[in-house]
């Protein structure tokens, strides 16, 4: 009884071995050719970043409109920060710069 008991143990070892070496993944080649990236579009800010916020009802709150404000806060500084970031990599429209813009000054 104990022989068979010990037998299940080895079988069920040398299985999780097996088992183990067929779920190894083949190594990936980092190096290797990668196809050119799509031209940069400039990136033009949001003229209301809470817009999509607002959108989704007040937010479950003890303190009506403290919760609203404080989510409010931090997706206008990420959004700030993004502004900043495309203008720091070049990547910022400018107004009038795409002819479909109807935000042009020009009269």
């Amino acid at each position: 009884m104990a022989d068979q008991n010990q037998q299940k143990k080895g079988s069920s070892r040398r299985r999780r071995r097996q088992n183990a070496k067929a779920k190894q993944t083949k190594p990936v080649d980092l190096w290797r050719p990668v196809p050119p990236l799509a031209e940069v579009r400039p990136i033009t800010p949001a003229s209301d970043p809470t817009a999509l916020l607002r959108s989704l009802g007040e937010p479950p709150s003890p303190l009506p409109g403290a919760a609203e404000i404080a989510v409010a806060q931090v997706v206008d500084r990420a959004a700030g920060l993004a502004t900043a970031l495309a203008a720091a990599g070049g990547l910022l429209a400018m107004p009038g710069d795409d002819p479909d813009d109807d935000t042009s000054t020009e009269a």
